[in-house]
């Protein structure tokens, strides 16, 4: 599916440096509290107690469940008072634009596992970033993606608004598949009021 897609499914109605779009804070969730606890659940399953977590996209609050320790928490992001403000971390934050520069700071097999928060639909260049995420894991490692139904516009793919949350999903599920992960599942939290969940979870290959 990835290969058939144009080049300008991954462009955007806002192609302004992605550097100023980013360049004050928002110390906000985008998600409401719902939502973010079925964020915080994906992670408790997924995420092993005591592991090497990457938070990438990130920014203020990495959504980790609060009664669980890690051995590290890493994160990369686009704004550097949002991640300087984020109590999880246990080393500085990277400010890097992964559309501009997708290969990560990070040594292969470095981490336990990983996380994507309500972020996916602003990579203008997925699969190379979940290639990279490939290679930053361990061998059976988790790659966690969580998305709801809001994005900001402007940033958003086209191929990424051209979509029904379905169409998220799959189009997910094919960035793993593109990038070499095992099969992907998919989690939904749909409430009668309030933002939907949704995730996709795969594993890295193990040897």
């Amino acid at each position: 599916m990835i290969a058939d897609l144009p080049p300008q499914a991954f462009a955007r109605h806002n192609e302004a440096p992605d550097d100023e779009f980013y360049s004050f804070e928002r110390l906000v969730t985008h998600i409401d509290p719902a939502a973010v606890a079925a964020v915080t659940q994906l992670y408790r399953q997924h995420f092993p107690a005591g592991g090497r977590i990457l938070d990438l996209m990130s920014s203020w609050v990495s959504h980790l469940p609060a009664e669980v320790a890690y051995a590290r928490v890493a994160a990369l992001g686009m704004n550097a008072k949002e991640l300087a403000h984020n109590p999880r971390l246990t080393e500085p934050g990277i400010v890097q634009n992964l559309n501009e520069t997708p290969r990560l700071p990070y040594g292969d097999a470095e981490f336990d596992a990983a996380g994507i928060c309500v972020s996916v639909q602003y990579l203008t260049q997925p699969v190379e970033v979940f290639k990279e995420l490939a290679r930053v894991l361990r061998p059976g490692a988790p790659l966690v993606v969580t998305f709801s139904n809001r994005c900001f516009p402007d940033k958003a793919v086209y191929a990424w608004q051209a979509l029904d949350d379905a169409g998220h999903a799959g189009l997910v599920k094919h960035y793993f598949e593109a990038a070499g992960f095992g099969p992907a599942e998919v989690y939904a939290h749909r409430p009668h009021y309030g933002d939907p969940l949704f995730g996709v979870v795969g594993h890295v290959p193990a040897n």
